[in-house]
């Protein structure tokens, strides 16, 4: 199974691809969808949907995990990462790709073992747990440990996802 994780923002939106076999996990690549911030918001979420969309093409995941939004304390800003992720939602689900939504301390208490892991320690484990694994920065990272969260957590095959269908 390809599971695509992913770790949404507007200025950066993490993603990173994994393949399973059993137990067995295996990096595939990463990346960050980067978009301009001197953009309007309409048109970040344009750059975003149109990197996603192409993420998803290349790479044809089974399943996509995506981070749930936390609360910040600039309400200005929850809604902008809302609208983000509900782009990181969107595109996996329009192209029939199954969706699935973890907290950020479920992320951290499955790769790390405690839900108040440090970026760096999630950096580690993910190195620890696909050798080989390159990414270029924490929301790479942070998304390649969503995929490896599902890898873990997902559900048995037959239970309906969030979003399915095109």
């Amino acid at each position: 199974m390809r599971i695509l994780g992913l770790d949404p923002g507007l200025r950066r939106t993490g993603w990173g691809v994994v393949d399973t076999s059993g137990p067995r996990l295996r990096f595939v690549a990463a990346g960050m969808v980067v978009t301009d911030p001197a953009a309007a918001l309409a048109g970040r979420l344009v750059q975003l949907a149109d990197g996603l969309t192409a993420v998803v093409a290349e790479h044809a995941p089974d399943a996509a995990a995506v981070e749930e939004t936390f609360v910040n304390r600039n309400p200005a800003s929850t809604l902008k990462l809302g609208q983000a992720r509900g782009i990181a939602l969107l595109i996996p689900a329009r192209h029939g790709v199954a969706v699935f939504e973890y907290t950020p301390n479920q992320v951290k208490k499955t790769v790390v073992g405690t839900g108040h892991a440090a970026k760096e320690q999630i950096q580690m484990m993910v190195r620890a747990l696909l050798p080989g694994a390159a990414f270029g920065g924490a929301d790479a990272a942070d998304a390649l440990a969503v995929a490896i969260c599902h890898a873990h957590q997902r559900p048995a095959p037959g239970v309906a996802a969030a979003g399915v269908g095109r």
